[in-house]
């Protein structure tokens, strides 16, 4: 059985949390359409989504403080991976109930294929996957385009061994932050957020296979991105491809598609700078503190 884990912020560090709950019903929507039935999806959370979730789809209700005093969705790195690592594990425990193989963490506003858990569930034994190729998806252009090294860009694109992640027997789903931050020690800001995952995995002996389709769509432009990443430049137009295999519906005329795609707004420029390798910080939990809790430890 292949679970998925998906985390939604706390109300406060959003932009409209009803649109946050409108992303996550387009996400589970995907799982839905899975051509197996061999899965289970947990959803963790601040608070019960409005709509009725589909069948198969747990919610685990936490309530865990805003992981910053900042109102809307860009809170910075260190209080992301903490609110999302921590609601991660929190499902990651509730998974035991379900005795799953393999885990992937989804986030609520991206999209899987509907093959992925038939095709894991199709290979035991194996130690995981990685989405080597998927595609970036911007909803306000009806847009898309294949991205290469896929996992070096969304959070959506690990399938990994449940009994890796080795959670503490002694976790339950009503652990505070702080038993699961000490529980998962050095691992917590590796396993647990995707940026240094996979070379945590490989430095430990697990072989990530590349599944062989593109597996995961990375939505972007929503407005409640914790990043800033968008598509830029000319893309693909809607397809049909999208709704059979991601459950995208699509929000344009056919014309007015083709504009996003390749008139004026294809021109927007990306005017970010990526920040070189040797900038990044080696671990950004190690100078945060929680509000409302004491100070992370520095690893």
């Amino acid at each position: 059985m292949l679970a998925f884990i998906t985390t939604l912020r706390h109300p406060r560090n959003s932009a409209d949390y009803g649109r946050v709950e409108a992303l996550l019903r387009d996400t589970l929507a995907s799982f839905v359409q899975q051509s197996s039935n061999d899965y289970v999806v947990i959803v963790v959370g601040n608070r019960r989504p409005a709509f009725a979730l589909p069948e198969r789809c747990v919610f685990v209700e936490v309530d865990f403080p805003p992981p910053s005093v900042h109102n809307g969705p860009r809170t910075g790195p260190a209080a992301v991976i903490w609110d999302k690592g921590t609601k991660t594990a929190i499902g990651l425990i509730a998974a035991r109930d379900f005795a799953p193989d393999y885990v992937m963490a989804v986030d609520a506003d991206d999209f899987v294929h509907r093959d992925v858990a038939a095709f894991v569930n199709a290979r035991p034994g194996h130690d995981g996957w990685l989405v080597d190729q998927g595609w970036m998806y911007s909803r306000s252009r009806n847009a898309y385009r294949l991205r290469r090294k896929f996992y070096t860009r969304c959070g959506t694109s690990l399938i990994v061994r449940f009994d890796a992640f080795d959670v503490s027997p002694d976790l339950t789903v009503s652990s505070t932050q702080r038993q699961i931050f000490e529980a998962f020690g050095e691992r917590f800001e590796h396993i647990l957020e995707h940026g240094w995952a996979l070379a945590w995995w490989q430095n430990h002996g697990l072989v990530m296979a590349p599944l062989p389709f593109p597996a995961a769509v990375y939505h972007v432009g929503h407005g409640e991105n914790h990043c800033d990443n968008g598509l830029f430049g000319f893309a693909r137009p809607y397809h049909t491809s999208l709704y059979d295999d991601f459950a995208i519906s699509p929000l344009r005329t056919p014309r007015s598609r083709l504009w996003a795609c390749f008139g004026l707004p294809a021109l927007r420029p990306d005017l970010r700078l990526p920040r070189p390798a040797f900038l990044q910080p080696k671990s950004y939990l190690a100078n945060y503190s929680p509000p409302a809790s004491t100070v992370v430890p520095t690893q």
